[in-house]
C-alpha cells in the first residue's frame, strides 16, 4: 500500500487523471480512496509516509533547459570573466556595468495610509487600492562596488535606454574618469544589437573617442546571470512590497531615494557562479 502511494506522489496528477497541478496529502489519500481494491487511509498517514521517503510533491523548483550549450557557454563566458576580474579592471579604467529595466512598477494609493507594527500586532497595510499609472525604471548596477544608477520613464522604448545611458552612464563615466565602459545586458528589445551598437559607436565619435563602450550580450534566457536582476529583487522586497504611492511622481521620487540610500551602503555582489563551475554543468552537453 505504502509503495503504490509513493509510486502516485512520484507520477504528476495529471498522468494519474487528476486535474491538479501539484499533489498534496488529502489529494493523495482521495486518488487511493477511488481505487476500490485499495483500502481507506488518512493524509495524515500519507504524510508520515511521504516524510519517511523524504517526498514533498506539492512543492517544487523552476528549472531551465540549456538549448544549445555551445552558444550558451561563448556567451557567458566572458561576462563571468568579468565579473571575476570588474574591480581590477575598474583600476584599470574598464568600468563593468550590468543594466536592465524593471518595467510596469505600479503606483497603487490604498484607500488608507499603511500603519506601523504595535506590540503584539503587525504592520498593517491597505488592501483596497486605486491605481495612479506605472512607470518603468532603466537601472544599472556597478559591478565593482555596487552602486546602482537609474532613471524612471513613462515608456519603454529604445529612446527610453538612449536617455539613461546619456543622462546617468556616460556623466558617471567621466566622473570616474573611465575610458572604457563595458554593458552586459540581455536580448531585450528595449535595447536591440543591431540598433544599440550602431549608436554607441556614434557615442564614442561625438565624445572625441575619449570614451569607448563595449556590450556583451547575455545567452537568451540567462537573466539569472544578469547581476541587475539581483538587485531588482532587493527593489521589490524591501521598497515596493507593501505598495502605496499616491501618484506616479511620487513613485518616481521614492524611487531615487532609495537609490541614494541604498547607494549609501553598497556593495559588490558576492558572485560565486564562475566559468569553471558553467563548463563543469555543461561539460556532459558539449
Amino acid at each position: 500500500m505504502r509503495v503504490q502511494v509513493t509510486a502516485i506522489a512520484c507520477s504528476l496528477p495529471k498522468q494519474e487523471q487528476v486535474p491538479l497541478s501539484r499533489w498534496s496529502r488529502a489529494d493523495l489519500a482521495r486518488r487511493v480512496a477511488q481505487d476500490p481494491t485499495l483500502p481507506h487511509i488518512s493524509a495524515s498517514t500519507v504524510g508520515r509516509w511521504l516524510k519517511a521517503e523524504r517526498l514533498r510533491p506539492w512543492r517544487y523548483h523552476a528549472w531551465q533547459h540549456i538549448h544549445d550549450p555551445v552558444s550558451f557557454l561563448q556567451r557567458a563566458r566572458p561576462v563571468l570573466h568579468n565579473y571575476g576580474q570588474a574591480q581590477a579592471l575598474l583600476r584599470q579604467g574598464i568600468w563593468l556595468l550590468s543594466l536592465d529595466e524593471k518595467t510596469s512598477i505600479q503606483a497603487r494609493e490604498g484607500e488608507q495610509p499603511p500603519r506601523p507594527a504595535r506590540p503584539g500586532k503587525l504592520a498593517l497595510h491597505e488592501a483596497r487600492y486605486h491605481r495612479r499609472g506605472a512607470r518603468h525604471l532603466f537601472a544599472g548596477l556597478s559591478v565593482a562596488d555596487g552602486k546602482v544608477y537609474g532613471t524612471c520613464r513613462s515608456r519603454k522604448c529604445f529612446v527610453d535606454f538612449q536617455t539613461f545611458v546619456q543622462q546617468k552612464i556616460i556623466p558617471e563615466a567621466a566622473r570616474r574618469q573611465v575610458h572604457t565602459v563595458i554593458f552586459i545586458l540581455d536580448n531585450g528589445t528595449t535595447h536591440a544589437p543591431k540598433r544599440l551598437e550602431g549608436w554607441l559607436r556614434e557615442q564614442e565619435r561625438v565624445g572625441q573617442e575619449q570614451l569607448h563602450f563595449q556590450v556583451h550580450w547575455l545567452p537568451p534566457n540567462a537573466s539569472w546571470l544578469d547581476q541587475i536582476e539581483i538587485w531588482f529583487s532587493l527593489l521589490q522586497r524591501k521598497h515596493l512590497q507593501p505598495n502605496h504611492f499616491p501618484s506616479t511622481d511620487a513613485l518616481e521620487a521614492s524611487l531615487y531615494e532609495y537609490i541614494a540610500y541604498y547607494n549609501q551602503t553598497a556593495k559588490p555582489i558576492k558572485w560565486t557562479y564562475t566559468v569553471e563551475k558553467l563548463e563543469q554543468k555543461l561539460g556532459k552537453h558539449l
